[in-house]
């Protein structure tokens, strides 16, 4: 199989969400590349950070592009912010990263 024939192809692994499977995809070139740019105003506006964060899920996340700003308020912040994290150690970004 040529590398042409696996553009697009996601892959993705199971991870722990409250205590539920959830299924996460790494995140493209061209996803990681939005989101940096989107946390570069992070240093000046702290409020920032939770659009990054739903950025990332959104992206990365089964089903969650559905999710409101609303659904999200509703999650545990420490839950939303492990599942960010294992996304960008998934996409290679992080210490771990990849895994």
């Amino acid at each position: 199989m040529g590398i042409k024939a696996l553009v697009g192809k996601k892959m993705s692994k199971k991870v722990k969400f409250m205590n539920e499977e959830i299924e996460i995809s790494k995140l493209s070139v061209a996803e990681v590349m939005d989101i940096q740019e989107k946390a570069k105003g992070l240093k000046e506006d702290d409020s920032e950070g939770f659009n990054v964060l739903k950025s990332v899920i959104r992206a990365a996340v089964l089903d969650a592009g559905e999710l409101t700003d609303e659904d999200f308020s509703s999650f545990p912040m420490d839950e939303l912010s492990k599942l960010s994290d294992e996304i960008m150690k998934f996409s290679g970004l992080g210490k771990d990263s990849g895994k």
